[in-house]
């Protein structure tokens, strides 16, 4: 479990086939093999690590579902350790579990994404998102997608500033929204 609280910029270093490896220095304090790390809002294993790198194996289910087979080496990606039940809870529940791919629409600060159209029902204003690892504010929904207002602290020390329309965005709706959603219907 994450907060969407990125700590850390790191950068695609390599990828052999389904393992990919990553430049990160603050993720790795306490990681070993078999720790957590949300990469761009998806939850990896770490599998291999050394000074100022880590590497993951990513199956074919993830790469269908994310952006992470389109990164290319040297591109910067979201780094997040998971949620220790001692740290605060500064952004809402992230599971990095990448619900779909959303494609930004205005570029930040006013940052605006057309999801699935799947996941707009799950979206409100004021309600959490999870746009690449990160926690925002819904701050409108209509029919064409959403917007959030990325601050420039945030823009600057994650990816969100250097979207850009027709970038493709990794998406986590609130968990919450799907279990009422299930729940109501009964099922």
């Amino acid at each position: 479990m994450f907060t969407g609280i990125v700590e850390e910029l790191g950068t695609l270093l390599g990828r052999h086939h389904h393992r990919f490896t990553f430049a990160a220095d603050h993720v790795l304090d306490d990681a070993k093999t078999g720790s957590s790390i949300a990469v761009d809002g998806c939850c990896l294993t770490v599998i291999d690590l050394g000074p100022g790198w880590w590497s993951a194996e990513v199956v074919d289910e993830t790469l269908s579902r994310t952006t992470l087979g389109e990164l290319a080496v040297g591109e910067p990606v979201n780094l997040e350790r998971p949620l220790r039940p001692t740290d605060r809870l500064g952004g809402h529940v992230v599971q990095g579990h990448v619900d779909g791919v959303g494609q930004v629409t205005t570029a930040a600060p006013d940052l605006a994404v057309r999801p699935p159209p799947a996941l707009l029902r799950y979206l409100v204003e004021k309600g959490s998102v999870a746009v690449d690892g990160c926690s925002l504010t819904v701050a409108h929904v209509d029919d064409a997608g959403f917007g959030v207002a990325v601050i420039p602290h945030t823009a600057a020390v994650t990816t969100l500033g250097r979207r850009r329309p027709g970038d493709r965005v990794n998406l986590e709706v609130d968990l919450l929204a799907k279990y009422v959603e299930k729940l109501s219907r009964g099922t």
